[in-house]
């Protein structure tokens, strides 16, 4: 059913594996068939009007237009979160920034009543903890308004509309008062990277949530020195960053008046990823 379509993929450039999963995928999603049917019922004769409806979203791919796109979502901890050229799409790095959250927030012995996710995007942070911790309310900012636009609906479809405020501003500029968590995934691609990316993300992810200067740490630095002001005594910075960012990172900390580094996480392939900050225990917001 879809052999002939795995190999405009390949001719467009994508790996044979990533041609074939590609062409399954967007063959279920028109089917809206799960994988178990797909495995027993892959060889019916198809119509002539879902090979239509599939070459179209095939040629759509071949003009390197991201998988995720094309399907309107991507899967995240476990669960589906809308997607749009509008919002980065969410990448298994991240989930484990939301990972470190949870375990901050598995030592507190209070329920933190100010938690922020910086540059919310899609919302997949800030709605996947209020989704694992019912008992959370957690405040997203963004300066994209159709992005925030986005993380509403992801929010009503997962339920947690009640406990998830989304606010437009800069970083922490929208929230009021002392904050004992922020959580971010901050654009840190350096502009020197562009032409390095993939086409996908190069060409049809938004620019906004990638690069952030020469080094990638334009955003970052804002997102600390926001952090020193702003946090608790005691009060959690975790935030993504990119590879070779780590000495940098340790850099800014150092730089800081209240913040401490704790540690930097590495992801499954074992670059630095997630980093953990905190604002020392005497000090004053």
């Amino acid at each position: 059913m879809v052999d002939q379509f795995v190999g405009q993929l390949i001719a467009a450039g994508l790996a044979e594996g990533e041609a074939r999963r590609d062409a399954v995928r967007l063959a279920r999603s028109l089917l809206d068939w799960d994988q178990a049917r797909w495995l027993v019922d892959q060889r019916m004769p198809a119509s002539p009007e879902f090979v239509a409806a599939l070459q179209a979203l095939v040629e759509r791919r071949r003009a390197r237009q991201p998988i995720a796109h094309l399907l309107g979502e991507r899967e995240f901890y476990g669960r589906p979160f809308r997607v749009s050229p509008d919002v980065l799409i969410p990448r298994p790095e991240t989930e484990g920034l939301v990972s470190e959250a949870l375990a901050v927030l598995s030592r507190a012995t209070e329920v933190p009543s100010a938690i922020v996710d910086v540059g919310t995007g899609s919302g997949c942070v800030a709605i996947t903890l209020a989704a694992e911790r019912p008992d959370l309310i957690v405040t997203a900012t963004d300066i994209s308004a159709p992005a925030l636009d986005l993380a509403r609906q992801n929010a009503a479809d997962l339920g947690v509309t009640g406990r998830v405020a989304f606010v437009r501003g800069s970083l922490l500029d929208p929230v009021e008062g002392a904050i004992e968590l922020i959580v971010s995934n901050p654009p840190y691609v350096p502009t020197t990277d562009r032409d390095a990316l993939a086409p996908e993300v190069r060409d049809h992810e938004p620019a906004l949530a990638l690069f952030a200067g020469v080094d990638g740490l334009d955003v970052i630095r804002a997102l600390v020195a926001a952090a020193d002001r702003r946090l608790s005594p005691g009060g959690w910075l975790l935030f993504e960053m990119g590879a070779g960012q780590a000495d940098g990172v340790a850099d800014l900390a150092a730089t800081t008046e209240r913040l401490e580094l704790m540690h930097i996480r590495p992801d499954l392939q074992g670059i630095s990823r997630i980093a953990a900050m905190r604002a020392r225990v005497d000090s004053a917001a």
